[in-house]
């Protein structure tokens, strides 16, 4: 699949970008189908094959999202600005015990406390036993 992105060229901190007809998953140094245009970003400097590019968004070639933003700031292309990048998500981290915060919390049910699921003897029936 063909896109349409950014080739830089330059100096070093003095970048110049060719907008360049590519390959979608080709390294962006590499061999490129097309020159349509170049980008200054230092003195704004644009220039662009516009009836080239024209041609090559009537056949469904991809934008790159800064190029896409680029030819919308310049009114090549009705549409909006889309967001070029994107933050990563940090991977989910598992949950931590949770710390209780008093002893009386995780203290285990002593033999004064009734639990609820054992029958309580009645109070008549432990005053007729003898302890032997």
């Amino acid at each position: 699949m063909l896109t349409i992105r950014l080739q830089r060229v330059g100096r070093k901190n003095q970048p110049v970008y060719r907008i360049v007809l590519a390959e979608k998953h080709r390294a962006a140094t590499k061999k490129t189908v097309e020159q349509l245009g170049l980008y200054n970003p230092r003195n704004k400097e644009f220039t662009v094959k516009e009836e080239r590019v024209k041609y090559w968004l009537e056949r469904h070639t991809e934008l790159s999202p800064t190029v896409h933003n680029l030819f919308v700031t310049k009114k090549l292309i009705d549409a909006k600005k889309v967001h070029a990048w994107q933050p990563r998500r940090k991977p989910a981290e598992p949950q931590a015990a949770a710390v209780p915060a008093t002893k009386a919390e995780t203290a285990p049910a002593t033999a004064a406390e009734p639990k609820a699921e054992e029958p309580q003897p009645s109070p008549e029936a432990t005053a007729g036993t003898v302890a032997a």
